[in-house]
């Protein structure tokens, strides 16, 4: 299975990571996080094979998330509370996420989707 890159088109960190994945000639899908919104469930599923805390799957330099005043939240919602604000708009969720198998990548960080796809 080729690995999938949920990403937004104008987000510079995603065009960097699709860029990386050309460049080394990763065959991968694509997915607009913003038209196609990760569901509850895909998300209480990668943060489960991420093994993160739901809070990192938060975009929190997104204006969205500095409206809803997410940072407060983040510390006193639950974790289905939060997943459920995730699941609403695929703008508060933080990009680049890698989908290869059981890897969830969230973010871009060269030499972690480095390890995983050479």
């Amino acid at each position: 299975m080729k690995p999938i890159i949920l990403c937004y088109s104008k987000c510079g960190t995603c065009q960097k990571a699709e860029k990386w994945l050309n460049a080394n000639s990763v065959e991968h899908g694509s997915r607009p996080i913003k038209e196609e919104n990760p569901t509850k469930e895909e998300l209480k599923s990668w943060i489960q094979k991420s093994k993160l805390p739901v809070s990192k799957f938060f975009n929190t330099s997104g204006l969205l998330y500095k409206e809803q005043s997410m940072k407060e939240k983040v510390k006193t919602l639950s974790e289905n509370e939060l997943i459920d604000i995730l699941a609403t708009n695929g703008m508060m969720v933080k990009r680049p996420i890698l989908l290869a198998g059981d890897i969830v990548l969230v973010g871009f960080k060269e030499e972690e989707w480095a390890a995983h796809l050479k």
